[in-house]
């Protein structure tokens, strides 16, 4: 009996559930350890080719882990069916057909007797491959990086360097129309996961010899491919250094996307608003290029970041320039007014009627005071509920796929309006109130300014039921000055305006398009205006 009470309740019995422990020499963590263990950098492969085939065989089943990365293929042929090789890649990275055709049947028609004894691997790469792109290597760190982007590396017995051959042909999303920045006059083409289709798309626009785009690895030891793009001699050459010193500096893996890069670079991390322009958009990259700023391309991410910005480039449209001047300016009024609107409509409805009623007409207070008849929540929760309420429709209706998402956004905004209004919840006139609060957000083109306004209504709020119209004003002055204080990647983020440069800002009223080929001076480019 007392065994079988034992075994029941698993007393004096070992754990047998798996169970992962931290295990480490110097003990517990202490508190701040969180904030030593990003220093910690994976040393790169060290040492360079042998001359033994065999050898660098071995070698590269060691570094890719052979026996369990299947997907590793090592073809070995013989050239000019006398010299043994041996062709290295990735199945999936690199097309098959590629292969067989410029590295494996140019290497078995070779003739024996023009195989040199010496010099084998000069002898390939100048008389025998047809690929487009071959590169000479020996060391190891140059080989393992060219084979995981996708191409192929030819070893020969006897030779201490390895031939990179351009064999890529990964399959990627094909060139397709915008989902987030959709134009009516715009072109319809947007970035994909592959960095050299965006950098293929932009090269398209710019056909520029100054046009450049460098290279680089975006940080830590993953190796994922970053491009800086700019026009050589236009772009602030202190500019370039900067954002390329702040590159450098990044030794998390996690770059996977233009928005992590943006977080790893800024300046100002606890600020609402955006630093960093993110575009879908060819048209729009180029445009900026042109204007002298920098743009970064991150593989994988269909985003281009664009740098340094200002809030007038976050207010403007894709299409803004392809429009004529009067129906740019019209655009413009309405966009600057539901901007207006999201931000302060909410916060000078309360601190009217919390406040300073005697502004309100006998009209609008009586209808105010008949929908609030039998709401039993205060008037600023109920407007801060329902602005919450709002975001939380939006974000469901985002997040989930195709037309079942439009439908959550619409059917659900209807349904939650009007219970809450039937369960005396909240008021019609604050309804109405979110409901153009929420259109005039939608106005805005850029999604992060979207977001990072919602920061700013919900303290005009708090402010106007503090203190009112007067509450409203000192907080909308602290507002304009920390905007005033921002500057993106060394450019005051309210350039033109604060402070004013050579350029006037028109971002309500369009102007002419200018007939000169100079940049914009607020980024203070080499190419000045002339």
């Amino acid at each position: 009996m007392k065994h079988a009470i034992r075994n029941l309740l698993q007393f004096d019995l070992p754990y047998r559930q798996f169970e992962l422990k931290e295990t480490e020499p110097e003990g517990t963590p202490s508190f701040f350890a969180h904030k030593k263990a990003g220093k910690a950098r994976i040393a790169p492969i060290e040492g360079n080719l042998s001359a033994r085939l065999e050898t660098n065989r071995k070698t590269l089943l060691a570094l890719f882990h052979g026996e369990e990365n299947t997907d590793l293929i090592c073809t070995p042929f013989r050239i000019g069916m006398r010299v043994h090789a041996l062709a290295v890649s990735l199945n999936g990275m690199a097309d098959e057909t590629k292969i067989g055709d410029f590295i494996l049947r140019p290497c078995h028609k070779a003739q024996a007797e023009d195989v040199p004894k010496r010099g084998r691997i000069a002898y390939l790469a100048e008389s025998v491959l047809t690929t487009a792109e071959t590169e000479r290597k020996s060391d190891w760190q140059s080989v393992a990086d060219a084979v995981t982007e996708g191409r192929t590396a030819v070893l020969v017995d006897g030779e201490t360097e390895a031939i990179l051959c351009d064999t890529r042909g990964f399959v990627s999303r094909p060139v397709g129309a915008p989902q987030n920045e959709m134009t009516i006059l715009g072109p319809k083409e947007a970035f994909t996961e592959n960095i050299r289709t965006n950098v293929t798309l932009l090269r398209r626009i710019l056909k520029r010899p100054d046009f450049v785009c460098r290279f680089r690895d975006a940080g830590g030891t993953n190796r994922t491919k970053l491009v800086v793009a700019y026009l050589d001699g236009t772009v602030n050459p202190s500019l370039r250094a900067e954002v390329e010193r702040r590159l450098d500096r990044i030794r998390t893996n996690d770059t996977l996307s233009i928005g992590r890069i943006e977080q790893l670079i800024e300046d100002y991390t606890y600020l609402p608003m955006p630093q960093m322009l993110k575009t879908e958009r060819p048209d729009r990259a180029a445009r900026a290029i042109l204007d002298g700023r920098l743009v970064l391309l991150v593989e994988g991410c269909p985003l281009a970041g664009v740098l340094p910005i200002t809030l007038e480039a976050l207010m403007e449209s894709g299409e803004d320039a392809d429009m004529r001047q009067p129906v740019g300016t019209v655009v413009r009024v309405i966009r600057m007014l539901g901007a207006a609107l999201s931000i302060q409509l909410p916060a000078y409805f309360l601190a009217l009627a919390l406040h300073h009623p005697g502004q309100l007409s006998s009209e609008v207070l009586e209808t105010v005071i008949a929908s609030r008849a039998m709401v039993f929540l205060p008037l600023s929760v109920e407007m801060i509920f329902l602005l919450i309420v709002f975001q939380l429709v939006r974000e469901a209706g985002l997040r989930v796929p195709g037309a079942i998402g439009q439908a959550i956004g619409i059917i659900g905004g209807l349904l939650l309006g009007q219970a809450a209004v039937s369960a005396n919840i909240v008021s019609t006139v604050v309804l109405i109130i979110v409901a153009l609060t929420g259109l005039g957000n939608f106005a805005i083109p850029d999604y992060s300014a979207q977001v990072s306004i919602a920061y700013f209504r919900i303290l005009l709020c708090l402010a106007a039921t503090a203190g009112g119209l007067l509450g409203i004003a000192v907080t909308g002055l602290c507002m304009g000055a920390l905007l005033c204080s921002v500057k993106s990647f060394g450019v005051p983020f309210l350039t033109p305006f604060a402070p004013v440069a050579k350029r006037s800002g028109r971002m309500i009223v369009r102007g002419k398009l200018n007939n000169r080929a100079a940049p914009s001076d607020w980024s203070n480019p080499e190419r000045r205006r002339v």
